[in-house]
């Protein structure tokens, strides 16, 4: 069944820029649309009523995929408190799903925050700011972004003042926007990337 319209919950405001310019490039002509809290906790505490107002009429060509970081939190712990909230609603989810079965609701942990993508993407970040060196992305550190250590946004923001950028404090909102401009979501890197990649693909197919 074609996919007509994907919801999106997200913690923040420079996923949700994000998004708005990447979607239209995994989704085509789909309808989407985007739901944003004030932070994680707020979308933890608010998600199981938001779940059980859908599901009483959620339409077989609409999805839900909900994003989110997982910051200190035990990524598999994290995601197993999302499944229950997702079956106490009385949805199915992509986890549980068996081959082909269908499902409508997906949870994606993005690893180390929204930088990990753009580390995961040097190119768009050179491209959004070209006094940036290319030579980062060849540099042992950055072959995994999702593992870079010591928080990405502190990382990102490092690079980004030494290349004469942001140097009185990375402003997240526009970063966010600039760089997902160039974004090309088939070359990314990132593994939580890929992972909300084919999210993507498994909710339009």
């Amino acid at each position: 069944m074609m996919l007509e319209k994907l919801i999106v919950f997200v913690e923040e405001l420079s996923m949700e820029a994000l998004l708005r310019q990447l979607l239209p490039k995994l989704l085509g002509a789909t309808e989407f649309e985007i739901f944003r809290f004030q932070c994680k906790h707020d979308l933890l505490k608010c998600l199981p009523a938001r779940l059980n107002a859908y599901a009483g009429w959620l339409p077989g060509t609409w999805k839900i995929l909900v994003l989110i970081d997982r910051d200190d939190d035990d990524c598999h712990k994290l995601k197993q408190r999302l499944e229950e909230i997702a079956h106490s609603a009385g949805l199915s989810t992509k986890t549980a799903a068996t081959c082909n079965q269908p499902f409508q609701i997906v949870h994606r942990i993005v690893i180390e925050e929204l930088k990990a993508w753009f580390f995961g993407d040097w190119e768009a970040v050179r491209n959004a700011y070209p006094r940036v060196p290319a030579s980062i992305s060849r540099k042992a550190w950055l072959r995994d972004p999702d593992a870079i250590r010591g928080g990405t946004w502190e990382a990102f923001e490092r690079t980004l003042k030494r290349a004469g950028y942001f140097t009185s404090g990375l402003r997240k909102l526009e970063c966010a926007k600039s760089v997902a401009r160039y974004m090309q979501p088939e070359r990314n890197i990132s593994r939580s990337f890929q992972a909300f990649r084919e999210a993507i693909a498994a909710a339009l197919a």
